[in-house]
């Protein structure tokens, strides 16, 4: 079979690879579509690992399964989530299933950018969700991001009548503000630096939209909530700067959730005595779970994200070097979805 092999951000290769051999509770899944996501395009992140094969949003058919497989079978259409925690530990215990030892150490086999991938026995039995015809294969990619922003938000406590500031409008921005509607939020307000990201975003139901180029993102909160500063802040955007901009136009009492990464070796600097008397709660969230997953299907089967109107660009296989560089430079780019055709 044909994959992509990521060697770094210029250098991905379709090379042959062999089929994966499946246990008696896996199935082997021919790969319909598979999303880029960010991550994947965070060269620190995946350069002490390459060369790999990357593709953690996939979508595709069962076309064998093992003789012990119960409740699938083979032409079933299925996203197939690449993490799955065991349930049991201390962390799962507690809900804190993305710190569970088991979630970092499962992963389809050998990625989502391939022709066929093995899905192992905890991602089968855990995260593998059947997609009803209604559904395409290229928006059940949106399934994992989806699930990963609902995630966020819930551990960011947002309230009927919030107001929520997104910073950074990529598709998990975007997402977020989908969500913050839909969670009750009273005005959603988004900034980015790309106007093409700002008019999409309020398709996606943002209130209010600043390119910092502009306007003063902390001006406009303050006037927008009577001088208080927003309740909830996401920052999509993997920089301290946007770090900083979101410490000040939260309100105190309220809540930063730390979305995206920052480079290695970048530091927010922080003063205790601010935070302590601010009372403003740094809230990390990183992935998404089984619990969201399915949540995130129903929105998605439901209408209610239209994850349609979210992927900008279809790419083949034999073409995903193209699509990563789209992924990673074409500004009036979303979600780049990669199809096995």
């Amino acid at each position: 079979m044909k994959g992509a092999m990521y060697h770094s951000q210029q250098d991905i290769r379709i090379e042959e690879m062999t089929v994966p051999e499946i246990g008696e509770n896996e199935v082997l899944v021919e790969m319909k579509a598979c999303g880029i996501c960010g991550s994947d395009l965070m060269n620190w992140y995946l350069e002490s690992r390459v060369p790999l094969v990357l593709g953690h949003e996939p979508t595709g058919t069962i076309v064998k399964a093992g003789s012990r497989v119960e409740g699938f079978s083979v032409g079933d259409r299925v996203f197939v989530h690449h993490h799955v925690a065991c349930l049991t530990c201390h962390f799962c215990l507690r809900e804190d299933y993305t710190l569970c030892e088991q979630f970092h150490k499962t992963h389809i086999d050998p990625g989502g950018l391939v022709e066929y991938f093995r899905v192992p026995t905890p991602n089968l039995q855990i995260d593998t969700l059947k997609i009803p015809e209604t559904l395409s294969f290229e928006e059940a990619t949106l399934i994992e991001p989806v699930g990963c922003c609902i995630r966020a938000l819930r551990k960011s406590d947002v309230q009927v009548g919030d107001t929520v500031a997104i910073i950074g409008a990529g598709t998990t921005g975007i997402i977020h503000a989908a969500l913050s509607k839909i969670f009750g939020a009273a005005v959603i307000i988004v900034t980015d630096l790309i106007d093409y990201r700002l008019q999409r975003a309020k398709e996606f139901g943002a209130d209010v939209v600043v390119n910092p180029e502009i306007d003063d993102l902390e001006a406009v909160v303050r006037a927008e909530t009577e001088g208080i500063g927003a309740d909830v802040v996401v920052v999509t955007a993997p920089n301290v700067g946007a770090y900083k901009s979101g410490l000040r136009v939260c309100r105190r009492g309220g809540k930063l959730c730390v979305f995206a990464p920052s480079n290695p070796g970048e530091y927010l600097q922080i003063s205790p005595k601010e935070l302590f008397f601010s009372e403003v709660q740094i809230v990390p969230s990183y992935s998404t779970s089984h619990l969201e997953t399915r949540t995130a299907l129903e929105l998605i089967k439901s209408g209610r994200i239209k994850a349609k109107e979210l992927i900008t660009h279809h790419f083949r296989l034999a073409d995903a070097a193209k699509a990563f560089k789209t992924a990673l430079e074409n500004k009036e780019s979303l979600k780049v979805i990669v199809l096995n055709q």
